[in-house]
Protein backbone atom coordinates (compact mmCIF):
# COMPACT_ATOMS: atom_id res chain seq x y z
CA UNK A 1 0.00 0.00 0.00
CA UNK A 2 1.78 3.14 -1.12
CA UNK A 3 2.47 5.85 1.87
CA UNK A 4 -0.78 8.17 -0.06
CA UNK A 5 -3.16 5.32 0.26
CA UNK A 6 -2.66 4.48 3.44
CA UNK A 7 -2.81 8.23 4.39
CA UNK A 8 -6.27 8.54 2.56
CA UNK A 9 -7.40 5.27 3.80
CA UNK A 10 -6.66 6.46 7.65
CA UNK A 11 -8.39 9.95 6.87
CA UNK A 12 -11.82 7.95 5.28
CA UNK A 13 -11.28 5.55 8.52
CA UNK A 14 -11.18 8.14 11.21
CA UNK A 15 -12.97 10.95 9.59
CA UNK A 16 -16.99 10.16 11.30
CA UNK A 17 -15.13 9.51 14.56
CA UNK A 18 -13.91 13.31 15.66
CA UNK A 19 -16.31 13.04 18.45
CA UNK A 20 -15.96 9.03 18.69
CA UNK A 21 -16.79 7.80 22.76
CA UNK A 22 -13.07 7.44 24.08
CA UNK A 23 -12.21 4.03 25.41
CA UNK A 24 -12.38 4.25 29.00
CA UNK A 25 -16.01 6.23 29.00
CA UNK A 26 -17.39 3.04 26.20
CA UNK A 27 -18.23 0.14 29.15
CA UNK A 28 -21.64 0.98 30.81
CA UNK A 29 -21.62 0.03 34.83
CA UNK A 30 -24.42 -0.43 37.45
CA UNK A 31 -24.35 2.51 39.08
CA UNK A 32 -23.30 0.60 42.35
CA UNK A 33 -20.45 -0.47 39.93
CA UNK A 34 -19.86 3.18 39.29
CA UNK A 35 -19.47 4.49 42.52
CA UNK A 36 -17.10 1.72 43.32
CA UNK A 37 -15.21 2.10 40.24
CA UNK A 38 -15.16 5.98 41.26
CA UNK A 39 -14.00 5.61 44.76
CA UNK A 40 -11.27 2.87 43.27
CA UNK A 41 -9.84 5.40 41.17
CA UNK A 42 -9.45 8.32 43.77
CA UNK A 43 -7.54 5.39 45.88
CA UNK A 44 -5.25 3.96 43.55
CA UNK A 45 -4.19 7.44 42.10
CA UNK A 46 -2.84 5.63 38.78
CA UNK A 47 -2.00 8.23 35.95
CA UNK A 48 -2.86 6.42 32.84
CA UNK A 49 -6.29 4.11 32.57
CA UNK A 50 -4.39 1.76 29.89
CA UNK A 51 -1.50 -0.90 30.81
CA UNK A 52 1.70 0.77 29.31
CA UNK A 53 3.19 -2.12 28.13
CA UNK A 54 6.63 -0.35 27.86
CA UNK A 55 8.91 -3.60 28.03
CA UNK A 56 6.84 -5.07 25.96
CA UNK A 57 6.32 -3.43 22.81
CA UNK A 58 10.12 -2.85 23.22
CA UNK A 59 10.84 -6.13 23.01
CA UNK A 60 8.18 -6.40 19.93
CA UNK A 61 10.17 -4.51 17.87
CA UNK A 62 9.67 -0.70 18.93
CA UNK A 63 12.14 1.62 19.72
CA UNK A 64 11.54 3.08 23.73
CA UNK A 65 12.59 6.34 22.86
CA UNK A 66 9.70 6.74 20.14
CA UNK A 67 7.50 4.81 23.27
CA UNK A 68 8.52 7.56 25.10
CA UNK A 69 8.24 10.90 23.08
CA UNK A 70 4.43 9.39 22.13
CA UNK A 71 3.71 8.79 25.55
CA UNK A 72 4.54 12.16 26.23
CA UNK A 73 2.50 14.17 23.90
CA UNK A 74 -0.57 12.22 24.93
CA UNK A 75 0.24 13.21 28.79
CA UNK A 76 0.78 16.95 27.83
CA UNK A 77 -2.35 17.30 25.42
CA UNK A 78 -4.31 20.22 26.99
CA UNK A 79 -7.36 19.29 25.70
CA UNK A 80 -10.40 17.90 27.55
CA UNK A 81 -9.68 14.33 29.02
CA UNK A 82 -12.70 11.90 30.16
CA UNK A 83 -11.08 11.41 33.22
CA UNK A 84 -8.97 14.49 34.18
CA UNK A 85 -6.82 11.81 36.34
CA UNK A 86 -6.06 9.82 33.18
CA UNK A 87 -3.80 11.16 30.94
CA UNK A 88 -4.76 8.62 27.97
CA UNK A 89 -8.41 9.54 27.77
CA UNK A 90 -8.44 12.96 25.57
CA UNK A 91 -11.56 12.83 23.74
CA UNK A 92 -11.85 13.29 20.04
CA UNK A 93 -9.50 11.95 17.29
CA UNK A 94 -6.91 14.75 17.27
CA UNK A 95 -3.70 15.56 19.00
CA UNK A 96 -3.11 14.02 22.65
CA UNK A 97 -5.36 11.21 21.93
CA UNK A 98 -4.12 7.49 22.45
CA UNK A 99 -5.38 5.90 18.98
CA UNK A 100 -4.22 9.47 17.12
CA UNK A 101 -0.96 9.59 18.71
CA UNK A 102 -0.07 5.81 18.05
CA UNK A 103 -1.41 6.10 14.53
CA UNK A 104 0.34 8.92 14.03
CA UNK A 105 3.81 6.77 14.65
CA UNK A 106 2.14 4.12 12.56
CA UNK A 107 2.18 5.94 9.78
CA UNK A 108 6.09 7.38 9.90
CA UNK A 109 6.52 3.95 9.95
CA UNK A 110 4.87 3.28 7.26
CA UNK A 111 6.55 5.84 5.24
CA UNK A 112 9.88 4.81 6.32
CA UNK A 113 9.94 1.60 4.58
CA UNK A 114 8.69 2.85 1.67
CA UNK A 115 12.89 4.08 1.08
CA UNK A 116 14.20 0.60 2.27
CA UNK A 117 14.48 -2.36 0.59
CA UNK A 118 13.81 -6.18 1.46
CA UNK A 119 14.02 -7.21 5.37
CA UNK A 120 14.40 -3.52 6.74
CA UNK A 121 11.31 -2.30 4.65
CA UNK A 122 9.38 -5.44 5.80
CA UNK A 123 10.87 -4.60 9.59
CA UNK A 124 9.15 -0.83 8.87
CA UNK A 125 6.01 -2.29 8.20
CA UNK A 126 5.50 -4.85 10.94
CA UNK A 127 6.63 -1.94 13.24
CA UNK A 128 3.71 -0.06 11.61
CA UNK A 129 1.38 -2.91 12.16
CA UNK A 130 2.65 -2.92 15.76
CA UNK A 131 2.17 0.90 16.84
CA UNK A 132 -1.95 0.71 14.81
CA UNK A 133 -2.32 -2.19 17.14
CA UNK A 134 -1.33 -0.81 20.24
CA UNK A 135 -3.65 2.65 18.96
CA UNK A 136 -6.62 0.16 18.90
CA UNK A 137 -5.27 -1.38 22.93
CA UNK A 138 -7.09 -2.73 24.82
CA UNK A 139 -9.55 -3.79 21.76
CA UNK A 140 -12.35 -3.19 23.52
CA UNK A 141 -15.18 -4.25 21.07
CA UNK A 142 -17.39 -1.53 20.14
CA UNK A 143 -14.92 1.26 20.51
CA UNK A 144 -15.12 2.86 16.96
CA UNK A 145 -11.41 4.19 16.65
CA UNK A 146 -9.96 1.04 17.87
CA UNK A 147 -11.51 -0.88 15.17
CA UNK A 148 -10.11 1.41 12.54
CA UNK A 149 -6.79 0.94 13.77
CA UNK A 150 -7.62 -2.85 13.89
CA UNK A 151 -7.76 -2.48 9.70
CA UNK A 152 -4.36 -0.58 9.36
CA UNK A 153 -2.60 -2.95 11.79
CA UNK A 154 -3.64 -5.78 9.74
CA UNK A 155 -3.28 -3.63 6.17
CA UNK A 156 0.50 -3.13 7.45
CA UNK A 157 1.16 -6.55 8.22
CA UNK A 158 -0.22 -8.42 4.87
CA UNK A 159 1.92 -5.81 3.40
CA UNK A 160 5.10 -6.18 5.73
CA UNK A 161 4.24 -10.09 4.60
CA UNK A 162 5.22 -9.79 0.71
CA UNK A 163 8.42 -7.94 1.26
CA UNK A 164 10.05 -10.27 4.04
CA UNK A 165 12.11 -13.15 2.84
CA UNK A 166 9.77 -15.37 5.20
CA UNK A 167 6.69 -17.11 4.19
CA UNK A 168 3.34 -16.08 5.64
CA UNK A 169 0.52 -17.58 4.79
CA UNK A 170 -3.13 -16.62 5.78
CA UNK A 171 -5.55 -19.57 6.85
CA UNK A 172 -9.00 -19.55 6.98
CA UNK A 173 -10.43 -22.08 8.87
CA UNK A 174 -13.85 -23.17 8.96
CA UNK A 175 -15.89 -23.02 11.93
CA UNK A 176 -19.70 -23.05 12.74
CA UNK A 177 -20.65 -21.64 9.72
CA UNK A 178 -17.97 -18.58 10.20
CA UNK A 179 -14.24 -19.09 9.56
CA UNK A 180 -11.05 -18.75 11.74
CA UNK A 181 -8.46 -16.25 10.24
CA UNK A 182 -4.48 -17.79 11.13
CA UNK A 183 -1.31 -17.04 10.15
CA UNK A 184 1.29 -19.50 9.48
CA UNK A 185 5.01 -18.39 9.42
CA UNK A 186 7.26 -20.65 7.96
CA UNK A 187 11.14 -20.19 6.88
CA UNK A 188 10.32 -22.78 4.16
CA UNK A 189 7.88 -24.50 2.24
CA UNK A 190 10.30 -27.12 1.12
CA UNK A 191 9.39 -29.85 4.19
CA UNK A 192 6.94 -29.95 6.47
CA UNK A 193 8.10 -28.09 10.15
CA UNK A 194 7.24 -27.83 13.32
CA UNK A 195 4.62 -26.03 14.38
CA UNK A 196 3.84 -24.18 17.35
CA UNK A 197 0.49 -22.29 17.90
CA UNK A 198 0.93 -19.07 19.23
CA UNK A 199 -2.33 -17.44 21.21
CA UNK A 200 -1.72 -14.12 23.28
CA UNK A 201 -3.85 -12.48 25.77
CA UNK A 202 -7.15 -10.90 25.15
CA UNK A 203 -5.63 -7.37 25.26
CA UNK A 204 -3.51 -7.84 22.49
CA UNK A 205 -3.29 -9.28 18.28
CA UNK A 206 -1.82 -11.60 16.52
CA UNK A 207 -0.40 -9.81 14.27
CA UNK A 208 1.41 -8.53 17.34
CA UNK A 209 3.82 -11.56 17.75
CA UNK A 210 6.21 -11.29 14.44
CA UNK A 211 9.36 -10.51 16.68
CA UNK A 212 8.77 -13.98 18.17
CA UNK A 213 8.84 -16.01 15.03
CA UNK A 214 11.87 -13.42 13.76
CA UNK A 215 14.11 -13.91 16.45
CA UNK A 216 12.97 -17.24 17.80
CA UNK A 217 11.63 -19.55 15.74
CA UNK A 218 13.06 -18.97 12.21
CA UNK A 219 16.41 -19.08 13.95
CA UNK A 220 15.51 -23.07 14.79
CA UNK A 221 13.37 -23.78 11.40
CA UNK A 222 10.11 -24.33 13.40
CA UNK A 223 6.70 -22.78 11.88
CA UNK A 224 4.84 -19.88 13.71
CA UNK A 225 0.80 -20.38 13.81
CA UNK A 226 -1.18 -17.33 15.19
CA UNK A 227 -4.90 -17.85 16.03
CA UNK A 228 -6.53 -14.63 18.02
CA UNK A 229 -8.09 -15.58 21.49
CA UNK A 230 -12.41 -15.85 21.34
CA UNK A 231 -14.00 -12.21 21.28
CA UNK A 232 -10.81 -10.34 19.85
CA UNK A 233 -8.60 -9.71 16.43
CA UNK A 234 -10.71 -11.78 13.95
CA UNK A 235 -12.56 -13.74 15.69
CA UNK A 236 -14.46 -10.82 17.04
CA UNK A 237 -17.24 -13.45 16.12
CA UNK A 238 -17.44 -15.33 19.13
CA UNK A 239 -17.95 -14.59 22.92
CA UNK A 240 -15.36 -15.53 25.34
CA UNK A 241 -16.95 -18.49 26.82
CA UNK A 242 -14.94 -20.65 29.49
CA UNK A 243 -14.27 -23.18 27.22
CA UNK A 244 -11.48 -20.60 26.67
CA UNK A 245 -9.40 -23.12 23.77
CA UNK A 246 -12.44 -23.95 21.64
CA UNK A 247 -11.08 -21.93 18.42
CA UNK A 248 -7.71 -23.05 18.50
CA UNK A 249 -9.00 -26.64 18.89
CA UNK A 250 -10.46 -25.97 15.44
CA UNK A 251 -7.63 -25.12 13.96
CA UNK A 252 -5.26 -27.66 15.84
CA UNK A 253 -7.50 -30.54 14.32
CA UNK A 254 -7.37 -28.49 10.74
CA UNK A 255 -3.50 -28.99 10.83
CA UNK A 256 -3.28 -32.54 9.73
CA UNK A 257 -4.75 -30.87 6.11
CA UNK A 258 -1.94 -28.18 6.04
CA UNK A 259 1.06 -29.74 3.63
CA UNK A 260 3.61 -27.14 4.90
CA UNK A 261 3.64 -28.33 9.04
CA UNK A 262 4.08 -31.33 10.79
CA UNK A 263 1.10 -32.19 12.29
CA UNK A 264 3.02 -34.65 14.84
CA UNK A 265 5.23 -32.49 16.08
CA UNK A 266 2.82 -29.71 17.14
CA UNK A 267 3.90 -27.15 20.62
CA UNK A 268 1.63 -24.93 22.20
CA UNK A 269 2.52 -21.01 23.73
CA UNK A 270 0.08 -18.89 25.35
CA UNK A 271 0.53 -15.43 26.90
CA UNK A 272 -1.69 -14.07 29.45
CA UNK A 273 -5.13 -15.75 29.17
CA UNK A 274 -4.02 -17.87 25.79
CA UNK A 275 -2.20 -19.33 28.14
CA UNK A 276 -5.37 -20.61 29.58
CA UNK A 277 -6.05 -21.50 26.51
CA UNK A 278 -2.95 -23.92 25.51
CA UNK A 279 -3.14 -25.34 29.17
CA UNK A 280 -6.52 -26.05 28.75
CA UNK A 281 -6.27 -27.54 25.24
CA UNK A 282 -3.09 -29.92 26.56
CA UNK A 283 -5.81 -31.69 28.60
CA UNK A 284 -8.40 -31.59 25.37
CA UNK A 285 -6.20 -32.69 23.05
CA UNK A 286 -3.53 -34.85 24.62
CA UNK A 287 -2.53 -36.92 21.27
CA UNK A 288 -2.17 -34.31 19.23
CA UNK A 289 0.30 -31.70 21.27
CA UNK A 290 4.14 -32.86 21.89
CA UNK A 291 4.48 -29.76 24.42
CA UNK A 292 2.84 -26.57 25.78
CA UNK A 293 4.15 -23.47 27.65
CA UNK A 294 2.09 -21.20 29.43
CA UNK A 295 3.36 -17.81 30.20
CA UNK A 296 1.86 -15.30 33.34
CA UNK A 297 -1.31 -17.25 32.63
CA UNK A 298 -4.31 -17.18 35.18
CA UNK A 299 -5.34 -20.43 36.06
CA UNK A 300 -7.22 -20.57 39.38
CA UNK A 301 -6.37 -18.09 41.69
CA UNK A 302 -7.40 -14.80 40.44
CA UNK A 303 -10.30 -16.61 38.76
CA UNK A 304 -11.42 -18.16 41.83
CA UNK A 305 -11.34 -14.90 44.23
CA UNK A 306 -13.68 -12.60 43.32
CA UNK A 307 -12.58 -9.78 45.99
CA UNK A 308 -8.47 -10.32 44.05
CA UNK A 309 -10.11 -9.63 40.28
CA UNK A 310 -12.23 -6.53 41.72
CA UNK A 311 -9.50 -4.95 42.28
CA UNK A 312 -8.05 -4.66 39.54
CA UNK A 313 -7.24 -2.16 37.37
CA UNK A 314 -10.28 -0.59 35.33
CA UNK A 315 -9.29 -1.48 31.50
CA UNK A 316 -9.04 -4.94 32.64
CA UNK A 317 -12.34 -5.01 33.90
CA UNK A 318 -13.41 -3.33 30.77
CA UNK A 319 -11.28 -5.82 28.62
CA UNK A 320 -13.36 -8.53 30.39
CA UNK A 321 -16.86 -7.69 30.27
CA UNK A 322 -16.01 -6.73 26.41
CA UNK A 323 -15.01 -9.95 25.88
CA UNK A 324 -17.94 -11.91 27.87
CA UNK A 325 -20.28 -9.59 25.61
CA UNK A 326 -21.39 -8.14 28.24
CA UNK A 327 -23.58 -4.27 27.43
CA UNK A 328 -24.03 -3.32 31.48
CA UNK A 329 -21.79 -5.08 34.16
CA UNK A 330 -22.05 -5.55 37.76
CA UNK A 331 -18.40 -5.83 38.59
CA UNK A 332 -19.83 -8.17 41.82
CA UNK A 333 -21.39 -10.55 39.41
CA UNK A 334 -18.74 -10.56 36.35
CA UNK A 335 -16.10 -11.32 39.11
CA UNK A 336 -18.12 -14.60 40.51
CA UNK A 337 -19.01 -15.62 36.76
CA UNK A 338 -14.78 -15.80 35.94
CA UNK A 339 -14.93 -18.54 38.74
CA UNK A 340 -15.79 -20.75 36.21
CA UNK A 341 -13.02 -20.10 33.77
CA UNK A 342 -10.83 -21.29 36.31
CA UNK A 343 -9.47 -24.93 34.95
CA UNK A 344 -9.13 -26.47 38.58
CA UNK A 345 -12.75 -25.04 38.83
CA UNK A 346 -13.60 -26.96 35.71
CA UNK A 347 -12.07 -29.88 37.00
CA UNK A 348 -9.20 -30.42 34.95
CA UNK A 349 -6.38 -29.68 36.76
CA UNK A 350 -7.98 -32.11 39.23
CA UNK A 351 -8.30 -35.74 38.69
CA UNK A 352 -6.26 -36.85 35.76
CA UNK A 353 -3.12 -35.81 34.29
CA UNK A 354 -1.84 -34.94 31.04
CA UNK A 355 0.39 -36.81 29.02
CA UNK A 356 1.62 -33.39 27.58
CA UNK A 357 4.79 -32.04 29.41
CA UNK A 358 4.11 -28.45 30.39
CA UNK A 359 5.99 -25.24 31.68
CA UNK A 360 4.29 -22.96 33.49
CA UNK A 361 5.56 -19.80 34.22
CA UNK A 362 5.64 -16.20 35.39
CA UNK A 363 7.52 -13.61 36.91
CA UNK A 364 7.85 -13.24 40.48
CA UNK A 365 5.31 -11.68 42.13
CA UNK A 366 2.47 -11.26 39.27
CA UNK A 367 -0.58 -10.87 40.98
CA UNK A 368 -2.93 -12.46 37.68
CA UNK A 369 0.06 -15.79 37.50
CA UNK A 370 0.94 -16.76 40.82
CA UNK A 371 3.88 -19.12 41.61
CA UNK A 372 0.91 -21.63 42.91
CA UNK A 373 -0.99 -21.52 39.70
CA UNK A 374 1.67 -22.98 37.50
CA UNK A 375 2.50 -25.27 40.20
CA UNK A 376 -1.08 -26.64 39.92
CA UNK A 377 -0.11 -27.05 36.81
CA UNK A 378 2.75 -28.68 36.73
CA UNK A 379 1.65 -31.31 39.52
CA UNK A 380 -1.21 -32.23 36.83
CA UNK A 381 1.45 -32.71 33.63
CA UNK A 382 3.61 -35.29 32.64
CA UNK A 383 7.44 -33.89 33.03
CA UNK A 384 5.32 -30.46 33.87
CA UNK A 385 7.58 -28.05 35.57
CA UNK A 386 6.68 -24.41 37.11
CA UNK A 387 9.19 -21.82 37.11
CA UNK A 388 9.26 -18.38 38.42
CA UNK A 389 11.10 -16.05 36.78
CA UNK A 390 13.06 -13.73 39.09
CA UNK A 391 14.53 -10.22 37.14
CA UNK A 392 16.35 -7.81 37.98
CA UNK A 393 14.33 -5.77 35.26
CA UNK A 394 11.43 -7.02 33.82
CA UNK A 395 13.59 -6.81 30.09
CA UNK A 396 15.69 -9.42 31.47
CA UNK A 397 12.79 -11.16 32.95
CA UNK A 398 11.41 -11.42 29.31
CA UNK A 399 14.29 -12.57 27.33
CA UNK A 400 15.20 -15.05 30.22
CA UNK A 401 11.41 -16.75 30.11
CA UNK A 402 11.22 -16.73 25.93
CA UNK A 403 14.58 -18.28 25.88
CA UNK A 404 13.32 -21.07 28.11
CA UNK A 405 10.45 -21.14 26.80
CA UNK A 406 11.72 -21.62 23.24
CA UNK A 407 14.36 -24.38 24.59
CA UNK A 408 11.56 -26.07 26.38
CA UNK A 409 9.38 -26.33 22.74
CA UNK A 410 12.50 -27.21 21.17
CA UNK A 411 13.66 -29.61 23.23
CA UNK A 412 10.14 -31.45 22.44
CA UNK A 413 9.78 -31.10 18.71
CA UNK A 414 13.20 -31.14 17.39
CA UNK A 415 14.26 -34.31 19.24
Amino acid sequence: MSEEVSKNLSETLFANHKQAKETSALTQYMPSSNSYLDEKREQEGYKWYRNLRRMQWAWQGLDPIEIEAVLAKIAASPHSRTQDQWLDTVMGYHSGNWTYEWTKLGMLHQKRSGTLNGEEAADELFNASLCFSIAGYPHLKNDNLATQAQVLASNAYTEATKKTKYIVKRLEIPYQKKRIVAHLHLTSTEKPQPVVMVSAGLDSLQTDLWTLFRDHFAKRNIAMLTVDMPSIGHNTHWNLTEDTSVLHQAVLNELYSIPWVDHHRVGLIGFRFGGNAMVRLSFMEQEKVKACVSLGAPIHDVLSSPEKLKKMPKMYLDVLASRLGKSAVDIHSLSSQLMAWSLKVQGILSSRKTRVPILAMSLEGDPVSPYSDNQLVALFSDYGKAKKISAKTITQGYEQSLDLAIKWLEDELIR
